[in-house]
């Protein structure tokens, strides 16, 4: 998989955070993904719903369907058996499943039939089991934070560790979620990040001020996924 930013970019993001970093204890991680999860439930729904409704349509207007399959075949006043009929409404189920799957393919369209609740239910789920095994109680005051980018699905989210959530609302990470979208909406992926990245450190130098001691704890680098 190609990366979505260049390398000059990576380091921008990754100075960023370390810049963020010398004015707080917390720790800033960053994590772009191509997308949060490969939806091979969606697909198959949308399989089979395209799959039952070619032989419910045919099941309602069989008289007219048998008739065009008459004329194709060249048959003459043919007396369909129920095992015939039957044998052509699975067919038409199979072949409308098979034929769905591979429309799925092309993941432009297969992005665009999944609900948008799905999506950020993905991508918040994604977004957590990341955090929580790049960051969550890996540092000593547990001042972790994750900021997450789903380029698919076009989410982001950020994770906080317990000490960052006991003292900051959720809706305290809004600034740096309008940010972080206002420079994706013109393709600035990387200043998106930058300004999230800055906005994450204002909030965390307020509450958690860096201490004489403090080591950095975890890896300032962008990481792609």
């Amino acid at each position: 998989m190609a990366g979505f930013l260049t390398e000059e970019e990576h380091k921008r993001v990754s100075d960023a955070v370390a810049l963020a970093e010398l004015e707080s204890s917390g720790e800033i991680v960053t994590i772009i993904a191509d997308r949060s999860d490969g939806y091979t439930d969606i697909a198959l729904a949308w399989a089979v719903l395209v799959a039952f409704a070619a032989m419910t349509v045919f099941a309602v207007f069989s008289d007219f369907y048998l008739g065009l399959i008459e004329q194709v075949l060249g048959l003459w006043v043919h007396e369909w058996t129920t095992g015939e009929i039957l044998t052509i409404v699975l067919g038409i189920g199979v072949v409308k499943f098979i034929a769905m799957m591979l429309i799925q393919l092309w993941q432009p369209l297969k992005f665009w039939l999944i609900p948008g609740r799905i999506r950020t239910d993905r991508a918040e789920s994604r977004a957590i089991d990341l955090f929580k095994v790049g960051a969550e109680r890996r540092t000593h005051g547990r001042t972790g934070i994750l900021i997450y980018l789903s380029m698919r699905e076009h989410r982001a989210e950020i994770v906080a560790d317990e000490a960052i959530t006991s003292k900051v609302e959720p809706e305290t990470w809004g600034d740096a979620m309008a940010a972080l979208l206002a420079e994706l909406k013109h393709g600035r992926t990387a200043d998106g990040m930058i300004a999230a990245v800055g906005k994450v450190g204002a909030v965390l130098a307020a509450h958690f001020p860096r201490a004489e001691d403090d080591q950095n704890e975890l890896p300032d680098r962008l990481i792609e996924l």
